[in-house]
């Protein structure tokens, strides 16, 4: 049996939405309430605990009814899928004022949360297929990152505590659409994936050890991906520029 391209991409869809709201809410906060001082920053966590929970729970659900489809289409009796806690205060807290020091940090700081967002899709995937001894897979959508390829090299493994690190799945990173898919069954496949064909670029790429095949790859896709990349650069500046003669403007004026 396989899992249709079109039930995965609507799943996927669903995930990338609830996140992206959560990263534009954010940065539209940010926007109209500068972080100027320890109050601000609170009220700005408190914001984005709102945010990462009502999404989070969004993303859930998404999560628990792709797990739920999965299992309808393979004939699999189980309880109905459990969603995963949002990410808590703290862990909030300690995720904003990670990113207040970066340039541009309302960026940084909206994709912090709609990673937090799609975290708790990820961990109601996983934390179901520890439950169920279901196997998991990691499949890329988009343009797929070194690393999230190497991890879709790796195949179905049988989901078991080792794969959450720290009681959350691992690989949740900022601006990427690749998720966990679980099968219970081994015949079924999914059309959106073909481990082997991330097996054979990991295989091709130069290098002995996985780290030297990622910089290999790294380096391939840079070159491939060059303008585009400068591009972007030259934009973060620019708009760095616009903020340093915005705030000597408004110096100026006072």
């Amino acid at each position: 049996m396989t899992i249709s391209k079109r039930v995965w991409e609507n799943y996927i869809n669903g995930l990338t939405q609830v996140s992206d709201k959560a990263k534009e809410l954010t940065l539209e906060y940010l926007s109209k309430h500068p972080i100027d001082t320890y109050e601000d920053r609170q009220a700005l966590i408190a914001f984005c605990y709102g945010i990462s929970a009502k999404y989070g729970e969004a993303a859930a659900t998404f999560a628990c009814q792709m797990y739920d489809v999965e299992a309808d289409y393979e004939g699999v009796i189980l309880d109905p899928a459990e969603p995963a806690e949002p990410a808590d205060y703290n862990e909030v807290a300690k995720t904003v004022n990670g990113t207040l020091k970066y340039l541009l940090a309302a960026e940084v700081t909206a994709a912090a949360i709609g990673r937090l967002v799609k975290r708790c899709g990820q961990d109601t995937t996983l934390k179901n297929a520890i439950r169920d001894g279901a196997l998991y897979a990691w499949i890329p959508t988009g343009d797929t990152c070194p690393f999230c390829l190497s991890i879709a090299a790796e195949g179905w493994k049988k989901a078991t505590q080792k794969a959450l690190a720290g009681g959350h799945a691992e690989h949740i990173h900022g601006n990427c659409n690749c998720a966990y898919a679980i099968k219970h069954i081994e015949e079924t496949d999914y059309a959106a994936y073909n481990p082997d064909v991330y097996k054979e670029i990991m295989s091709a790429a130069e290098g002995n050890t996985k780290e030297e095949k990622l910089n290999s790859i790294r380096r391939m896709a840079y070159k491939e991906n060059k303008e585009r990349i400068n591009a972007q650069k030259r934009s973060v500046y620019e708009k760095h520029k616009e903020l340093e003669n915005s705030e000597a403007e408004e110096i100026n004026v006072n």
